[in-house]
């Protein structure tokens, strides 16, 4: 599973989250005691940011070509996955797409990366 976003760790369970102020957002995809449907199949429960246990950063890394990339989604056998090198000429000498000034994002076959881990900021 490739994850990028918060994470929150409330009566021994680990949450999609998102913070908000003084709260946490908790959301899961089934129905549960305290959580309401925001649509179908995503159900939220707001806490006070004192109630949780644990809310960290998880990203997912990984080499590609031998430069450090995000993995950002996953589909069909590829990665969408984003250059953290900085460096312009690297990123265009791998054909990565211009995301935003600085940003530079591609798709890399799944069995190319090397090197894939979960860290927690």
């Amino acid at each position: 599973m490739m994850r990028d976003g918060y994470v929150a760790r409330w009566r021994g369970r680990e949450y999609q989250a998102s913070p908000d102020g003084d709260d946490v957002r908790l959301y899961q995809p089934e129905p549960g005691e305290g959580f309401e449907e925001i649509r179908p199949g995503r159900y939220v429960r707001v806490l006070p940011a004192s109630e949780v246990e644990e809310l960290a950063y998880v990203r997912t890394t990984c080499t590609w070509q031998g430069q450090p990339f995000i993995v950002l989604a996953e589909h069909d056998g590829w990665l969408r996955v984003e250059y953290t090198g900085g460096r312009w000429p690297v990123a265009q000498a791998m054909g990565l797409e211009v995301f935003d000034f600085g940003v530079y994002q591609g798709w890399a076959p799944a069995g190319a990366v090397a090197d894939l881990r979960e860290q927690r900021l």
